[in-house]
């Protein structure tokens, strides 16, 4: 490590973690702890006991990868020793917005605003008392909270490519810690290897082609974690009631509420799911989210009683997974013709890619290859397409899944099979 450490974390996916003086000091600090009661992946430990991690083990693990590749572009003299600390603060800073059960919470904000996790670590970067700590060590509190998500516009787009997309520190921590905690074998990546290759190329994160399959591996991993893990039915079910919970809650319990950033200390797991478990139930809104925190609690989960892998080029199809609107529009014909409450029905759709978005939030669709060193090495843009490994999975897994309650199973089943029966894709889930 060519920063000085003062302190280390021992963590089981990366053995010991350094820390200067700053990290150690940002780490302590009250808005980083609280990352100890924030569930890395929400509910899926009803399905893998073991996926008990939190997004605080996360950004120590990804500052450290995050000072591992900035270490070896420092050896290309890419960057400097004050530009390697940069960027381990912002690895360590990138996820302090998360919100309760994480990406479960972002849906909730999407109701009523188009703040994401992102825009609230910012926030907090910026203006409360971690943005006090980076300025006694001569940090920018606003361009750290910039770099923090990747959003950093003096600085060149490589090192917003660290935090944030398909090469960055954050995928290969989150891949390894949540293949290594749920117990899956999908996840294991071998990051040494892709560090090793980064360079920089036209201002970007390239890799050399010579481990052109540790990065094929790398994508090739985090689709099938999608798929054993993040999508999968069950644990969707849970996240699904957490949701619809926080929703129909979100007005009395204030979860959006977010003019207090001191007030967002206490909005944790533990804390969340007992007001939603003790809410009264004044009105049936209310009464529905008590039940579905109770139910998760005792893992009582909603039922998928119909999925399936679709192509969006059919029309509505396209439409239920590019549109809100539309998807509660079929929600709501769906409860019609099963006669049930519309908040007992769940139309399922990922809302997040199957490869990772850059650091703009764009599409991730090609990447830098590079061939040769010195005066014969030359840089060339290729589309993930053209790889044929990844050629298939470039951009969302299209799977559709309808939910509901165990007592209206067999009627939303019905509902859904003759709503969709034109569509030539029509498929009960197993019992």
């Amino acid at each position: 490590m060519i920063l000085r450490p003062v302190a280390e974390i021992r963590d089981p996916v990366h053995g010991y973690v350094k820390l200067t003086e700053v990290e150690r000091e940002l780490v302590d600090s009250p808005f980083v702890q609280r990352l100890r009661r924030i569930h890395q992946l929400a509910g899926s430990y009803l399905v893998y006991p073991g996926a008990v991690h939190t997004r605080f083990e996360h950004v120590v693990g990804a500052m450290h990868v995050a000072g591992m590749i900035a270490e070896s572009l420092h050896g290309f003299s890419e960057l400097s020793v004050d530009q390697v600390q940069e960027v381990r603060i912002a690895a360590l800073l990138h996820d302090i917005g998360h919100g309760p059960f994480s990406h479960m919470y972002e849906e909730v904000l999407a109701e009523d605003s188009k703040l994401s996790h992102e825009d609230i670590s910012q926030r907090i970067v910026a203006k409360t008392s971690v943005g006090e700590v980076l300025g006694k060590y001569g940090f920018s509190a606003k361009k750290m909270s910039e770099f923090a998500v990747g959003r950093q516009a003096s600085r060149p787009p490589f090192m917003n490519e660290i935090i944030s997309g398909g090469l960055s520190a954050d995928i290969m921590d989150y891949l390894p810690r949540d293949s290594y905690f749920t117990g899956v074998e999908y996840g294991k990546v071998d990051v040494q290897r892709v560090v090793d290759s980064l360079r920089v190329a036209e201002g970007h994160l390239a890799i050399d082609d010579a481990a052109l399959y540790a990065f094929e591996a790398l994508l090739l991993a985090r689709y099938e974690m999608f798929k054993a893990v993040y999508f999968h039915r069950t644990v969707r079910a849970a996240e699904l009631m957490l949701v619809h919970s926080m929703k129909l809650a979100d007005e009395a319990l204030g979860l959006t509420d977010l003019s207090d950033l001191d007030g967002y200390l206490e909005l944790t797991d533990e804390i969340v799911i007992h007001r939603l478990a003790h809410l009264d139930e004044s009105t049936p809104g209310l009464r529905e989210a008590r039940r579905l925190a109770l139910d998760f609690q005792r893992r009582r989960l909603v039922k998928c009683v119909f999925e399936r892998l679709v192509q969006r080029k059919d029309r509505m199809v396209g439409q239920i997974f590019a549109r809100e609107s539309m998807r509660q529009k079929v929600t709501a014909d769906l409860a019609k013709a099963a006669g049930v409450e519309p908040m007992q029905v769940y139309l399922d759709v990922p809302t997040t890619p199957s490869v990772p978005y850059t650091s703009s939030r764009e599409s991730f669709t090609q990447v830098r290859m590079i061939r040769g060193e010195g005066k014969r090495r030359q840089a060339r843009k290729v589309s993930l397409s053209e790889l044929p490994p990844l050629g298939s999975i470039v951009g969302f897994m299209d799977m559709l899944r309808v939910y509901t309650a165990s007592g209206s199973r067999e009627a939303v089943a019905r509902a859904t099979s003759a709503l969709f029966r034109d569509q030539s894709f029509v498929t009960r889930a197993p019992n």
